[in-house]
């Protein structure tokens, strides 16, 4: 399939799972650290009242790039451009969790979750602008064959 020519516009979470699934295991055990840290995480901060919204906003921008990158997936096929959604989304939420971890009145441990949120949406968005780049520079095969 050409990396122009949509395909089906329903979104077909099967072979999304499919297409997971046949990633190398430390793919596997990443993304499920990737869950932690950009949904429950996030979840947790809405705990203590001086966190609520980070952890409001970052479980917003996460459910968003999630979308980003199914809808991608649904119209590209698992192709290297499925990183956008995050990059898209989490780019601005680790400055604003930056700026929020700092601020005056917030509690430690609230503190230390946001850290660790920081750090494992970073370590995506790393990957996800690497692909991104390959991606423009011409790689735009699917990452695994449908």
């Amino acid at each position: 399939m050409s990396w122009l020519t949509p395909r089906s516009s329903a979104i077909n979470f099967d072979e999304f799972n499919l297409m997971v699934v046949q990633q190398p295991m430390a793919v596997q055990i990443w993304l499920n650290v990737l869950l932690v840290g950009a949904f429950v995480l996030p979840c947790v901060l809405l705990i203590w009242r001086q966190s609520r919204i980070a952890g409001a906003a970052t479980l917003g921008c996460s459910v968003l790039a999630a979308i980003g990158v199914i809808g991608i997936f649904s119209q590209l096929g698992y192709v290297r451009l499925m990183g956008l959604g995050h990059i898209i989304f989490w780019t601005p939420i680790v400055f604003y969790l930056y700026r929020q971890q700092a601020r005056l009145g917030m509690p430690t441990l609230p503190v230390r979750i946001i850290r660790a949120i920081i750090l494992t949406v970073s370590i995506s968005l790393i990957f996800d602008y690497i692909d991104l780049a390959r991606y423009i520079l011409g790689d735009r095969a699917a990452i695994l064959p449908a």
